[in-house]
């Protein structure tokens, strides 16, 4: 009796989305037409799973294209163009952070933006690929105690200058979250919401503020009372409730906190 040919093995779903996501996208779109024609219910729902994840693509590369505008602009000028950014200006705890980076101009680095709109698990992966992505990049940090001698805007604008000298590549053009730091011999450029408008400033935020957080937990073990890893001093109604109980320790800012205790 003559045996039927058997049939060519079809390829897993497993099989069919690795071989999806590792083409180059022209032959992806060959592939993807040609798997259409596979009836399985978990091929129909791989295929969906691949275009949400294109069009994710497309739109965060439109979204950062917004973003690098200003870098864009001055870069036929300008060959080291770097963001600068601050974290904690506000607490009543703790050191004033800033960030400098200058980025790549072909690079994207995907979900990059402010760091307020970014949670913890994110700013953390992106604070590792910023440092491995960027040309240079710098963190200068002032102390509490320097923040009460000099006031918390002078101090903010020392912590930039210290972010600066950081950078092994010196930048010559900085692009600034909306203020002008004095007393550097740098051109600068000032941006209003300058972490949702420019990758480099985004991307400084992101520096600051993962270092200054890790800082604030830090603190916390030295001073449990308090709860820093929680609230990172800022003046959360538990932060001055401990306060008022336990008084001050040797990080709270003593100009921020004399309305709260005698």
């Amino acid at each position: 009796m003559e045996k039927k040919a058997a049939h060519p093995k079809r390829k897993t779903v497993a099989q069919i989305k690795q071989e999806l996501l590792e083409c180059g996208e022209e032959q992806r779109e060959a592939l993807m037409a040609f798997y259409s024609q596979d009836d399985r219910k978990g091929v129909m729902q791989c295929l969906k799973s691949i275009r949400k994840h294109e069009e994710f693509i497309r739109a965060e590369k439109q979204r950062l294209r917004e973003m690098k505008i200003f870098e864009e602009s001055y870069c036929g000028e300008y060959i080291a163009i770097c963001g600068i950014d601050e974290a904690g200006r506000g607490p009543l705890a703790g050191p004033v952070v800033a960030g400098a980076c200058i980025l790549p101009m072909q690079t994207d680095i995907f979900y990059l933006n402010d760091s307020k709109k970014l949670n913890k698990k994110k700013r953390e992966q992106l604070f590792r690929e910023i440092q491995e992505k960027s040309l240079a990049f710098g963190v200068g940090i002032v102390s509490p105690e320097r923040i009460d001698e000099i006031n918390i805007l002078q101090a903010t604008y020392e912590a930039m200058r210290q972010a600066v000298k950081q950078m092994e590549l010196m930048p010559d053009l900085l692009l600034v979250d909306a203020v002008t730091i004095p007393d550097i011999n740098v051109e600068q450029v000032g941006i209003i919401k300058g972490d949702e408008k420019s990758v480099s400033i985004a991307a400084a935020s992101i520096l600051a503020k993962v270092t200054r957080d890790r800082l604030m937990v830090q603190y916390d073990q030295a001073y449990p009372e308090y709860g820093f890893a929680s609230h990172k001093g800022y003046g959360s109604a538990a932060h001055i409730a401990a306060l008022k109980k336990y008084g001050p320790c040797p990080i709270h800012r003593r100009t921020f906190i004399k309305n709260f205790i005698p």
